[in-house]
């Protein structure tokens, strides 16, 4: 079913004892469960203690190994420890630079700039600024906001249903999943949010070419409507591929059709790249896809060589903050700019994203086959090394596009059967039903293919062990 492979050298499929009670992995979690906040959540679907992590790889406190397809999710573009990264960091800490400076300005960061802005089309580059954020993606959202609502004078945002940009107050505000809303009052006001062309499970019931033009169609006329409730927006953030919302990728056409209407009445468009930008959806950035240019682009994760960092990019018509707008005592972290400067570096010489384009096919063709064996994977879908595959009931009614209900019961038993045969994988999507796939852009075609059979395995397990008319569906 799947291209077999010399697997002399590599990772084999196991059956691991992970979670035996006198375990060292066990009694880590034991101890972090009793000291850490109730919020943490990966420990909850990944029950494991790391104790080293090379390229693709992570071994656990009892030697089990283990594909590492999460990757800070996102973050590891080189995977843990890469030679460049590691390198760059040690010639920081042996010049005896500084390691925090705020935003005063060094050598470091003067290269770090000037490389980024050479990654980025002309047309962007050559009107950008750039302002240096706290150390997550979401510090970079919470600034594009105040950026846009600073500029324009406005005060409605745009955000789109499954998307999200962050969990402080204001990103949150912006983000579709409601469980981490539930219980937080007086989030952001004025935040609308518009319907994604969501192939799958079309908001308007038709998907395909029909869905998107209903989609920016439905916008442009929401816009246009003086009785629609909407005051004039400050600024419209969207993902080109939605991440955490279930590896959602955005037709190319729909995003020029929004930029379109953007541009054409003054709402600045926010192109939220944190978890998509250098490389991994098969262009250095997503929305180089649909050939548009944004008025501000987000970055963070992958541009840290695997330490935090965040900026905003932005066209300098937007440029109307005062000294001290927006800061952040840990934006100057000098270590993280020389790790991303040569990640990027290393990302262009070595073409990583045309492998990422690549790689990402032969996972998709790889998991199409799979599909084709199980009818509970309902979609397989993504862009690059950014894939979802959607599990579904089908022994429950499906909807007028033959979409089956979500199964998120027997998605969490394939994550926890990958784990078990030694396979790093999340979930994300509606009802936490998508297997995302997030490899770091060093992969090879050889171990995209033993990902895959590991996958094919614990799907079989998986399946065999819940019955699909003993489903619980959502």
């Amino acid at each position: 079913m799947v291209h077999q492979v010399d697997r002399s050298s590599e990772v084999q499929p196991q059956t691991m004892k992970i979670d035996l009670p006198g375990s060292l992995s066990h009694q880590y979690l034991v101890r972090q469960a009793q000291r850490e906040s109730n919020a943490r959540s990966y420990p909850r679907r990944i029950p494991i203690a790391i104790k080293a992590a090379k390229g693709i790889y992570i071994t656990d406190a009892d030697g089990n190994q283990y594909f590492d397809c999460l990757a800070g999710a996102g973050t590891l573009a080189l995977g843990h420890n890469h030679p460049v990264a590691t390198a760059a960091m040690r010639e920081i800490l042996d010049s005896e630079l500084p390691l925090h400076t705020l935003d005063l300005t060094t050598p470091v960061k003067d290269q770090f700039v000037e490389e980024i802005f050479a990654s980025l089309p002309s047309a962007f580059a050559r009107h950008g600024r750039i302002q240096f954020c706290g150390p997550t993606g979401a510090d970079a959202t919470e600034a594009a906001v105040k950026l846009v609502k600073t500029a324009t004078g406005r005060r409605t945002m745009l955000s789109f249903h499954g998307g999200y940009h962050g969990m402080s107050h204001g990103a949150l505000s912006l983000t579709g999943s409601l469980g981490p809303k539930q219980q937080v009052a007086n989030l952001m006001p004025e935040v609308h949010f518009l319907p994604y062309p969501y192939n799958y499970r079309c908001p308007f019931g038709v998907g395909g070419e029909v869905g998107h033009h209903l989609s920016s169609h439905y916008i442009e006329h929401i816009l246009d409507d003086p009785e629609s409730g909407i005051t004039h927006p400050a600024g419209m953030i969207l993902e080109i591929v939605q991440g955490e919302g279930g590896a959602i990728p955005a037709p190319d056409r729909w995003v020029r059709e929004i930029r379109r209407i953007t541009r054409e009445r003054g709402i600045p468009l926010i192109v939220d790249e944190i978890q998509t930008g250098w490389g991994r959806t098969g262009k250095l950035y997503a929305f180089e896809h649909a050939g548009i240019v944004p008025d501000v682009v987000l970055l963070s994760k992958a541009i840290g060589g695997s330490l935090p960092l965040s900026v905003v990019l932005y066209h300098e018509n937007l440029d109307k903050w005062s000294p001290g707008a927006h800061a952040g005592t840990f934006r100057g972290n000098q270590m993280a700019m020389a790790a991303g400067l040569a990640t990027l570096r290393y990302i262009q010489e070595f073409g990583l994203v045309e492998q990422a384009r690549k790689l990402g096919d032969r996972l998709t063709s790889h998991l199409r086959q799979i599909q084709a064996e199980f009818p509970c994977i309902g979609d397989v879908r993504g862009r690059g090394l950014m894939i979802g595959v959607e599990i579904v009931n089908p022994e429950s009614s499906p909807n007028r596009r033959g979409a089956h209900p979500s199964y998120p019961l027997l998605a969490r038993r394939i994550q926890a059967e990958c784990l078990r045969r030694g396979l790093i994988l999340e979930l994300g999507g509606r009802h936490g039903c998508v297997v995302r796939f997030l490899p770091p852009l060093i992969i090879t075609a050889e171990q995209i293919d033993q990902i895959s059979e590991i996958f094919h395995a614990a799907v079989c397990s998986a399946t065999a062990q819940m019955p699909l008319h003993l489903a619980e569906v959502s």
